[in-house]
């Protein structure tokens, strides 16, 4: 440091001496001195500012590139169909109602996750080979400088996702952000396809179960109404009846015919025999359509074409209970088959893509460093320190010999000397000879 003449000393004790007689003027001395050492000052300011000025131009530039975007949404199969059948069996407002209520909205916190993952980055990372170009040997340290290269945000109030990636090269800046638009849309675009596959893959296959139960069922039914010759037991009962009651009627006419004619001829005429042949037959209809309480009604009689009345209500509840799972198989086959049509609109719909509001914008200028803020602090702070190493060597020369202060000092600096002669052997490896101490 530059040493003051014997004049500028001498102002510079006098200034002191009457510095410490006011307190007002404490700041004089120090002032003094800083004038007296201004060519000091001067050229520690102009070898800083070259200096700084080398750094600040050495640093590399670094180039923003923004990109928003708003988050997709959702489309969940189950909750959609839901509410798909839900509106069906309650029209109106409890539909709707109840559309609204299993309707699924995300938030865009879920797709900020999704960006900062490390599926979605380490693609980035491999894809641009950044492991090579931020020099780091392992690729969780090119992770992490990613992440600390880029920035995404999420306005709560709107939901947009803000993307902001920072790189030495402006190019490869915008690359980067729309790497992350795509690696977001292609992982949305697995997902939310693969739950749809999935979904539309298990209604199929239900659905394959349900028409082979359908299938059975008709088989059945069909089997028994074949054997036994129930086409509709309801409506074949009732023509039944009304036919037992026809005969009935007819019977009694008949009866009433022959004993009128048994009045007048005998039972060997021709009119006679054709009234008893005509209660027989009728008598023996009846009996026919009545059936006989000793018959089983599992199977019908291969030389009659319907069964009897006795044998309907049996044969009515196995033919109601093939008509119900009949019945209940086609309204699930139904049903199965709407939510496969469904299914397979959900699949292809459930594509979904990232709405992008702004592309990755092409850096114009560089963000960072600011060069000139970057010259003045470093300028500055030299010329500061110097200043304040200045007053602290006068000050520190102005001590007595005797000061306590001086002499810890020197005591500290003589142990540390000879501290320091000791170790310099053993560090060139050098061992001290024998005898010595």
């Amino acid at each position: 440091m530059a040493s003051l003449p014997e004049t500028a000393l001498q102002e510079r004790n006098q200034l002191v001496e009457l510095a410490a007689e006011s307190t007002h003027d404490a700041w004089v001395p120090n002032t003094s001195l800083l004038w007296e050492c201004r060519r000091t000052l001067a050229k520690v300011f102009l070898y800083s500012l070259l200096l700084s000025a080398l750094v600040a131009f050495l640093i590399p530039k670094e180039y923003e590139s923004t990109t928003r975007m708003m988050p997709p949404e959702q489309q969940g199969m189950g909750p959609a169909m839901m509410a798909a059948m839900m509106g069906k069996a309650m029209p109106g407002a409890l539909g709707a109602l109840a559309g609204s209520v299993l309707g699924m909205k995300d938030s865009g916190a879920l797709f900020v996750d999704l960006l900062q993952s490390t599926s979605i980055e380490g693609e980035i990372v491999d894809r641009f080979d950044l492991q090579k170009i931020y020099s780091k040997r392992y690729r969780q340290d090119a992770l992490k400088k990613l992440k600390r290269r880029t920035e995404i945000t999420q306005d709560r109030k709107s939901g947009v996702i803000t993307i902001v990636v920072t790189d030495t090269d402006r190019q490869r800046a915008r690359d980067i952000a729309q790497a992350y638009v795509d690696q977001l849309d292609g992982l949305l675009i697995r997902v939310n396809t693969s739950a749809a596959r999935r979904e539309r893959e298990f209604i199929e296959r239900r659905l394959v179960t349900v028409q082979n139960d359908l299938e059975k069922a008709q088989v059945d039914l069909s089997d028994f109404a074949s054997r036994n010759t129930t086409l509709d037991v309801k409506e074949q009962t009732k023509a039944m009846v009304e036919a037992g009651a026809r005969l009935q009627a007819q019977l009694i006419v008949a009866h009433a015919e022959a004993d009128s004619l048994a009045q007048f001829y005998g039972d060997s005429n021709v009119r006679m025999r054709a009234a008893n042949a005509r209660v027989g037959e009728l008598e023996h209809e009846l009996k026919k359509l009545g059936g006989s309480t000793t018959q089983s009604a599992d199977e019908l009689d291969s030389n009659e074409l319907y069964p009897s009345l006795r044998q309907l209500p049996v044969l009515a509840v196995r033919w109601a209970d093939l008509y119900r799972r009949v019945k209940v198989k086609e309204t699930v086959y139904d049903l199965l088959t709407e939510q496969y049509e469904l299914a397979r609109l959900e699949e292809v719909k459930s594509v979904p893509s990232v709405r992008v509001i702004d592309p990755p914008s092409w850096p114009e200028k560089k963000s960072f460093p600011p060069r000139v803020i970057v010259i003045l602090i470093f300028t500055s702070l030299s010329v500061f320190a110097t200043g304040m190493l200045l007053v602290m060597q006068d000050n520190w020369r102005r001590l007595s010999s005797q000061d306590a202060r001086k002499r810890l000092l020197h005591h500290v600096w003589t142990t540390l000397k000879n501290d320091l002669s000791e170790v310099r052997p053993f560090a060139r490896g050098k061992l001290p000879a024998a005898g010595q101490s």
